[in-house]
């Protein structure tokens, strides 16, 4: 099955195809030519999300999914949340922003955090939303060098590893993206099932 995920971010694109197997081909905006920047201005991870595939959706008419995801830290009231990309800046620098977490955070003994996405999946001109969470603790410093975005400061519950510690394979067993694409995944199978009995 033929999707187009709305991104040209490269550790996006290989985690979510892992997740998905070699049953769907994945194609990222570089893929089909989409040189544009899809502009990210709402509030909500979910207005994000809804707002990319269906700019790609209306323009190729192939099914196509987008999502956004956010870091929401409970003693910042939800931050850097929506604004996690470019919460030290518009350069979306990842060191730079998770800097300005740990100086937040500097001398604040709860440090629980939470990772968001959202998936907007646009099916036939129909959209579903699918979300993905995981929850753990925002670490005094940085750690690891896998991953990316916050990954080296955050460490799920149960686990003495932050995500940048993490290899692929264990990261997608756990992760908000992972959750969220297998929802989506589960969705794909039984569209697929539903046409083989209609063509039988």
């Amino acid at each position: 099955m033929k999707l187009i995920f709305a991104t040209n971010n490269k550790n996006k694109l290989k985690e979510i195809q892992d997740v998905l197997g070699p049953d769907f081909q994945l194609f990222s905006l570089d893929d089909i030519g989409y040189q544009s920047e899809i502009p990210e201005n709402h509030k909500t991870l979910e207005g994000n999300a809804t707002e990319k595939s269906r700019c790609i959706y209306l323009k190729y008419k192939i099914d196509t999914f987008a999502d956004d995801t956010g870091l929401e830290i409970d003693v910042l009231n939800g931050e850097p949340g929506v604004f996690s990309a470019r919460y030290a800046g518009k350069e979306k620098n990842s060191n730079a922003n998770m800097d300005k977490v740990l100086k937040k955070l500097h001398g604040v003994r709860n440090r629980s955090a939470q990772f968001r996405t959202v998936i907007s999946f646009i099916y036939r001109g129909k959209e579903i939303l699918f979300e993905g969470i995981v929850k753990g603790n925002i670490l005094e410093r940085k750690h690891g060098n896998s991953g990316f975005g916050y990954d080296p400061i955050f460490q799920p519950y149960g686990f003495k590893k932050t995500f940048a510690e993490m290899s692929l394979e264990e990261k997608n067993r756990i992760s908000h993206r992972a959750k969220a694409i297998k929802k989506l995944v589960h969705y794909l199978v039984q569209i697929q099932l539903k046409s083989v009995m209609h063509k039988n």
